[in-house]
């Protein structure tokens, strides 16, 4: 089985209303926002990006108390955005509020 598992750390730069579902799962949709260092090419590159983000069940109800600006580290899966589209999104199975928060 192929392998689809990201774990990132960043900040929530923003987030939607917490919503239902037509079957009644909650849902919320966000922006992470992520900084850091990285070595590319055996040299240190400075990466900044903001990713879409979507949480569903308990995990959006919680998601959905975290204040923007919080730092966390989530980890899920990468897919579609929506459906019939062609943009990314991680979908977050997991997260933690980084120190300090």
């Amino acid at each position: 089985m192929p392998v689809n598992q990201v774990t990132l750390e960043a900040r929530l730069a923003a987030r939607s209303d917490l919503r239902f579902t037509p079957a009644g799962v909650a849902a919320l949709d966000f922006q992470l926002a992520h900084e850091s260092m990285q070595v590319e090419a055996s040299g240190e590159r400075r990466v900044a990006c903001e990713l879409a983000a979507i949480a569903l069940g308990p995990l959006a109800k919680d998601l959905s108390a975290v204040a923007v600006g919080a730092q966390l580290r989530c980890r899920g899966f990468l897919a579609r955005r929506y459906r019939t589209g062609t943009s990314v999104a991680l979908h977050v199975n997991e997260f933690e509020l980084m120190e300090g928060n």
